[in-house]
């Protein structure tokens, strides 16, 4: 990464991005696409355990550590965290990912299923795959976005399917840093650009609709090596019209730098 630039969309783990673009010698170009709103509405959630206690979820779904850690903060706040526990004890609890496992792990949750790495929205199907779903009842723990994939497996296999919204993504409060980004791609002053979510794609895309600079963005984009953490990240792109030049496997913060360090290194 000697003397490259490269830009950093995460908003989560832009610093710890940043250091290790630094440690191998690269200079960060920092310009975060997302911000995280709360969405947590408790009205619902009261409600939606009054239904419960009549007929209590069959299984729950956990996607994000902060998206449960947030679920787990609403309920404490409502008094109902005891109640909480006595539901996920009576129901099976799938996790996605290691995130969501120390959280539930930390409050001394059962957790029935994990997801193999890399953690994708496939792999959540696949562990669920010997469970009997039709006719289930089954809550799942919603991040920045409905998971439209996840949602349609769920009800091509008969569930009922009952989200519990905790954050969105929206677009930062200053996207300054965005259209900074933009000018510098068109400056071909940015060597690899790096995606870590699908919303962070839409979001700088969105920037670019405000001033009607679409298409200019998508040529600079054509000029630059694109980087996408995974599968969902790519699919997300590719229908934006983006080319993927670097993609890891797994699809890992580590092995992300890594596989850029190396088509950097590449003659």
């Amino acid at each position: 990464m000697k003397d490259k630039t490269i830009a950093i969309l995460e908003h989560r783990l832009g610093e710890q991005m940043a250091d290790l673009v630094r440690k191998y010698g690269g200079t960060p170009f920092y310009a975060p696409a997302l911000a995280e709103i709360p969405e947590v509405d408790p009205a619902r959630i009261s409600g939606l355990f009054r239904t419960w206690d009549v007929a209590a979820p069959d299984i729950f779904i956990f996607q994000t550590g902060t998206g449960t850690n947030a679920f787990f903060l609403a309920t404490d706040s409502l008094g109902l965290s005891g109640k909480l526990l006595q539901f996920l004890q009576a129901a099976q609890v799938a996790v996605r990912g290691p995130k969501p496992t120390a959280v539930l792990r930390s409050r001394k949750v059962r957790i029935d299923v994990s997801a193999k790495e890399p953690y994708t929205t496939n792999e959540v199907a696949a562990a669920l795959e010997p469970m009997a779903l039709q006719g289930k009842r089954v809550v799942v723990q919603r991040y920045g976005e409905t998971n439209w994939e996840l949602r349609k497996i769920l009800q091509e296999r008969g569930a009922d399917v009952i989200e519990i919204a905790t954050y969105r993504w929206g677009l930062p409060e200053d996207t300054g840093p965005l259209v900074k980004l933009m000018d510098a791609l068109e400056r071909n002053q940015i060597d690899v650009i790096a995606f870590t979510s699908a919303s962070q794609a839409a979001n700088l895309f969105a920037v670019a609709e405000q001033s009607a600079r679409q298409e200019v963005l998508r040529n600079s984009l054509k000029r630059t090596l694109v980087a996408s953490i995974g599968p969902v990240c790519t699919a997300a792109l590719h229908k934006l019209g983006i080319s993927v030049d670097i993609e890891p496997h797994p699809p890992k913060l580590g092995a992300f730098i890594a596989a850029i360090t190396t088509r950097l290194s590449e003659p």
